[in-house]
């Protein structure tokens, strides 16, 4: 009997496990991959037009991230984090509480994938063509405005590319999640080969899931990136 035909033999709610896994692994890489272009925005700015003291910081920041493995990094923050929201809340009189997996994973993730983002906006920004800022700035632009009404929508074309990337990275790195306990995809997959012994089976169907995921992803990103260069002249290939 092949794996195949075992994949028949399984009763159908590990079906189901894995697309609640899968609902698990989207929803913290939206909410990590939110949180890291709000971190990733601010660091971009900050590392352009901020003061010596943030520039410094941020550097030290984009420059742990970037160097630490990600598991090393989910490790340390899920723990001490969760560690020093309970030492807080216990000095404060209050009890220890149990912190969400989902909020812990999405905190912690958003803080790598900020690291990354930050890179990658600040390079976008650069790439803006500088007349248009000079340009804004001649006219009396508030800053804030310059940023809303031209730095950001001319970087977004540079920045798509990027940001794809990084969404592509979000979702693999849920998996790593699984060492802390949250059933996200891999995680169920691992629960539901042990039980059945159909490892092929179910590691083929997460990696199938996993390719369908990033295949969406690819064409809602290239439309993204086509919608944001929209009346920029046509490059040669």
């Amino acid at each position: 009997m092949g794996p195949f035909d075992l994949l028949a033999l399984e009763p159908p709610g590990w079906g189901a496990n894995l697309l609640r896994g899968l609902a698990n692994s989207v929803q913290i890489a939206f909410g990590a991959f939110g949180l890291g272009l709000l971190i990733g925005t601010a660091g971009a700015y900050g590392k352009l037009y901020g003061g010596k003291i943030t520039r410094d910081l941020l550097g030290l920041y984009t420059t742990i991230v970037r160097a630490v493995p990600e598991l090393i990094l989910i490790l340390i923050l899920y723990f001490a984090v969760t560690d020093l929201v309970n030492q807080v809340v216990l000095a404060m009189g209050g009890e220890r509480i149990q912190i969400s997996g989902v909020l812990a994973g999405i905190a912690v993730l958003g803080v790598v994938q900020g690291a990354y983002a930050t890179e990658v906006l600040r390079g976008a920004i650069l790439a803006v063509p500088p007349g248009q800022i000079e340009a804004a700035r001649a006219m009396g632009m508030p800053p804030v405005k310059l940023a809303w009404r031209i730095t950001l929508p001319a970087m977004l074309g540079f920045a798509i590319p990027g940001l794809a990337n990084l969404w592509l990275i979000a979702t693999k790195d849920t998996a790593l999640l699984a060492v802390v306990g949250f059933n996200e995809l891999t995680q169920e997959t691992r629960q539901a080969a042990g039980s059945t012994k159909a490892f092929f089976t179910f590691f083929l169907a997460a990696g199938a899931i996993y390719l369908v995921l990033t295949l969406v992803s690819s064409w809602v990103f290239a439309r993204i990136e086509a919608w944001a260069r929209r009346g920029e002249p046509r490059r040669s290939r």
